[in-house]
């Protein structure tokens, strides 16, 4: 059930609607089983391939940490109850927690809006060999700061950021920030979890009936829902100015979690596959002090 990562690639310098992406998205083939036998064959299907890209990314994470050439930041955006925290749990179940680290961006503190705004994100930057996901990012100031001004006034900028290309220079900041990251070894992964208020309702409806899911509602999530078109139109904008060639943006289908989860899973495991990794080669005198290990282990 390979997903076509190109049917979710926003092209860089190509105008895009969010209104062009279907958030309930599903491939042919599952769309055409209705019925309730259709739909655990589908549930089946998605399970395996998952399972099957799970076991790819354990196998390709040891080697890329083996190489210890690159790095990989896999950021993931979207509406509350968008998906990010579920994307996290089933895409990167398996990988061993040494090379993987997360790091979930909440309201910054006094310390962090002391400094810019991309200060916090740098410091939480994966080594080489590392997979690091940021759960919400540096996007965030481009996004909340910019629906909520009085957010903004936080940040204590100089007076002059009023001035009218403070967010067109916002976004080349980041264009910039990503294209040194790309250039240093780190591979720069985007998606927006493209959820409709629709699905939301329902996401939060569960979390407010279920006594388990009480703790992941929050009386501002209301809040937020009632500028879904504001935030809709600074995630168009944000993907409009910040998909790039070196690192565009995927806008993900999340209506549908078994549709998100494959679809990050595989352009996760086909950016690894590109690298063209290879494990490190010892030298002869590695290899001798290793033949020599093995003599005297053989001896005991």
């Amino acid at each position: 059930m390979s997903m076509d990562s190109e049917d979710f690639k926003v092209l860089p310098g190509k105008k895009t609607s969010l209104k062009d992406f279907d958030s309930g998205w599903e491939p042919k083939w599952a769309k055409k089983k209705e019925d309730e036998e259709g739909k655990k064959a589908v549930k089946e299907q998605a399970s395996t391939t998952l399972e099957a890209n799970t076991q790819k990314l354990i196998e390709l994470q040891e080697l890329f940490w083996a190489s210890h050439t690159y790095s990989m930041l896999i950021i993931l955006q979207g509406m509350d109850a968008a998906g990010k925290d579920s994307v996290i749990r089933h895409v990167l179940s398996g990988v061993n927690p040494q090379g993987c680290q997360v790091t979930a961006f909440k309201t910054p503190s006094e310390e962090e809006l002391n400094h810019d705004f991309l200060w916090r994100n740098v410091k939480a930057l994966p080594e080489r060999g590392i997979i690091g996901i940021f759960n919400r990012s540096y996007y965030e100031d481009v996004l909340i700061v910019k629906v909520r001004p009085e957010v903004l006034e936080k940040e204590k900028l100089p007076s002059e950021a009023e001035r009218k290309l403070f967010w067109d220079q916002r976004y080349e900041d980041i264009n910039m920030f990503e294209r040194h990251l790309v250039r240093s070894g780190t591979v720069v992964l985007k998606f927006f979890l493209h959820v409709s208020k629709e699905e939301q309702k329902q996401r939060f409806l569960k979390r407010l009936e279920d006594p388990n899911k009480n703790w992941k509602f929050s009386a501002t999530d209301l809040s937020e829902r009632s500028k879904w078109a504001d935030y809709l139109n600074a995630y168009e904008e944000m993907v409009n100015e910040t998909s790039t060639e070196w690192s565009p943006w995927y806008i993900i289908p999340a209506d549908k979690k078994w549709v998100t989860h494959a679809s990050v899973s595989d352009i996760i495991v086909s950016q690894i596959k590109k690298l063209d990794l290879k494990y490190p080669v010892l030298s002869k005198e590695q290899t001798e002090a290793l033949e020599k290990a093995k003599a005297e282990l053989e001896k005991e």
